[in-house]
């Protein structure tokens, strides 16, 4: 990695507090800056910026650079890309990491192509090899894994959520931040309206089980019986695209490729045929539980417990046999 040097991360953060996925990225950064034996910069902004850099250093970076313009208060695509490859050209880093998140899904390719590289998307393992980063990411809708490197420098990654270990925080450690200098006055895009939709109860995205349905259920009262399974059980409740598609259930519970993809210990599915875009929302989850009538459905395949029943009178039955159980 000659030239180029050390990892620069994009620490998002919400009103000075990093997120999850950026404590995760600083941890993966810091096990691979300690392999190669280079330095690790944080990259903050916004207001909050230089609270959020601070604690990046606890979590393992080296040095943070900061950006607390109110320009950069929330994202914007010029204005970010400009922030961001400012930031580069002063740590002229070899490897780049983003979260993959709605942030750094836009701003990693943009950054790329103004840096003359290539960019993996979504990535779940990254190692050293003879010197360069090898980015592992799910191919052919989470049924493979592919391994990639890149001729060109800096090496940039966006890594998924939950596929990293956070350090844990050492408040003790130092590290210097810099304030950087960058002019985003002339970017033309502003955010004109912002619309939050409120979810209730646990994140998919941080829930250790999930309770899924799919079209199986046959309308949206259904889901009554899976919210009552998700309380028992203390978790979330999710659904498939083909029910969102149906008006069963918000978007936001969509799971899948083109929804959100899950990492918990659990996860039950019920209804759900197991279609390919969805399997690949759910390739982190560490047991399947798939409750389904046809006992050829693709769910089964990737599912370490299955029922072929009913649900309608199983679930019930589960309910309770969970409620004797936590009693």
């Amino acid at each position: 990695m000659a030239g180029e040097s050390g990892i620069l991360v994009l620490a998002e953060h919400q009103a000075g507090q990093l997120i999850g996925l950026s404590k995760e990225l600083l941890g993966a950064a810091r096990r691979l800056a300690d392999t190669i034996g280079q330095r690790v910069t944080a990259v903050s902004f916004g207001a909050g910026a230089a609270d959020a850099a601070k604690e990046a250093i606890a979590h393992g970076a080296d040095a943070a650079l900061v950006a607390e313009s109110a320009d950069l208060d929330e994202y914007r695509n010029d204005a970010w890309t400009a922030a961001f490859t400012a930031a580069a050209r002063e740590v002229n880093p070899a490897v780049v990491l983003m979260g993959q998140t709605a942030v750094g899904r836009d701003l990693a390719p943009r950054y790329a192509i103004r840096a003359g590289t290539a960019v993996a998307m979504d990535c779940i393992d990254l190692a050293v090899q003879d010197g360069k980063l090898v980015m592992t990411r799910p191919v052919y809708g989470g049924s493979a894994h592919a391994q990639y490197t890149s001729r060109t420098l800096p090496q940039v990654a966006t890594v998924r959520a939950k596929s990293q270990e956070p350090l844990e925080p050492d408040p003790s450690r130092q590290g210097e931040v810099r304030q950087l200098a960058v002019d985003v006055s002339g970017a033309s895009s502003r955010v004109v309206a912002r619309q939050e939709i409120k979810a209730e109860g646990l994140r998919l995205e941080d829930a250790k089980v999930i309770v899924s349905g799919g079209r199986g259920l046959g309308s949206a009262e259904g889901f009554e019986a899976l919210n009552e399974l998700a309380r028992v059980l203390g978790g979330a409740v999710g659904a498939s695209r083909a029910v969102v598609d149906l008006g069963w259930a918000p978007i936001t519970l969509q799971i899948g490729l083109t929804g959100k993809v899950v990492t918990p210990e659990l996860y039950i599915a019920v209804g759900i045929s197991g279609a390919s875009q969805h399997l690949a929302g759910i390739t982190g989850a560490r047991t399947v539980v798939a409750v389904n009538k046809d006992r050829d459905a693709d769910i089964f395949k990737v599912a370490r417990y299955g029922a072929v029943v009913d649900w309608k009178p199983f679930l019930p039955a589960l309910v309770e046999a969970c409620r004797k159980l936590k009693a």
